[in-house]
């Protein structure tokens, strides 16, 4: 599984050594990731590990082995079940006592916090605010299930009985603490691999309320991730129609606020959306179409 990662065509990767490592491997699995890390051909995608949550007896040792012996290639670790600020000040702290052994540069290591139970849900402002470090900020839909007592098994998915979305209020309550402190937002895991279309729909959801992406658990899901996140040709020569629309309302002629594109009215709010989608396509390669 660590050797196929590299060949996934997806913007990151974390390799895990949480709930995908049964406890008898905790620590066995380590300087296999350590390895994996340092000797495959990663390209320039995120990297990512998972280390084990504050409540287990892993989660220093993980971070003093992996980070201590990984090198300069590791970009993140990702904590799992955060629940306060001072779980991700602790993190940091440890991080940099690391990276100075190591010799790695101060702040190297950025953290991806995982929100997945009820007390993560109530602290997340201040948990995206506690550290500099903090990059990204993670629902964990199938825990978030569990700490919330709900009674279905499905965890995460879609609940026929209940009227509406019944992870709506996290969903939004996470989007908001993350942008309000700059951060990426990410949805988790869809655990049904072989319903395709059931992972786009609850793609679609997130992409639509504002995320940054989602997480894939199998090759065939990073396809769908990458056609619903991503930008289009289409998308991404409106962006550039509607900042050069702008640009000319606003600096000849009347310089006016605001201005009919087609039969929209775009103005300062339109160009950021426009802005952010832009830097998105550039990122992906995307240059304007010919006229």
């Amino acid at each position: 599984m660590l050797a196929k990662g590299p060949n996934i065509p997806a913007d990151m990767t974390f390799l895990d050594l949480e709930d995908a490592v049964s406890p008898l491997e905790k620590e066995a699995s380590r300087p296999k990731v350590v390895d994996a890390i340092r000797n495959l051909p990663w390209d320039d995608r995120v990297l990512c590990v998972r280390v084990n949550a504050w409540d287990t007896k892993w989660t220093a040792f993980d971070v003093i082995e992996v980070v201590g012996n990984a090198g300069e290639r590791l970009d993140e670790i990702m904590l799992p079940k955060v629940q306060s600020a001072a779980e991700v000040v602790a993190m940091d702290l440890l991080l940099t006592q690391v990276e100075e052994r190591a010799g790695l540069p101060k702040g190297h290591i950025g953290i991806e916090a995982q929100i997945e139970t009820a007390r993560g849900i109530i602290n997340v402002e201040e948990i995206c605010a506690a550290s500099p470090r903090i990059e990204t900020i993670i629902l964990g839909p199938v825990d978030m299930s569990a700490s919330m007592e709900m009674p279905s098994l499905s965890g995460g998915l879609h609940i026929p009985d209940y009227p509406g979305d019944y992870f709506h209020y996290v969903f939004v309550k996470i989007l908001m603490a993350g942008r309000a402190n700059g951060l990426q937002v990410i949805d988790g895991p869809y655990v049904k691999v072989r319903d395709p279309e059931g992972f786009r729909e609850f793609c679609k959801r997130a992409q639509i309320l504002g995320y940054d992406g989602k997480w894939a658990l199998h090759p065939d899901q990073v396809t769908i991730l990458n056609e619903v996140f991503g930008v289009s040709q289409e998308q991404f020569d409106r962006c550039c129609d509607i900042l050069e629309a702008y640009e000319a309302a606003t600096t000849q002629g009347d310089r006016k606020g605001a201005v009919m594109f087609g039969d929209e009215m775009i103005d300062e709010a339109s160009r950021k959306v426009a802005i952010k989608l832009h830097a998105r396509g550039v990122r992906n390669g995307l240059v304007r179409s010919a006229e």
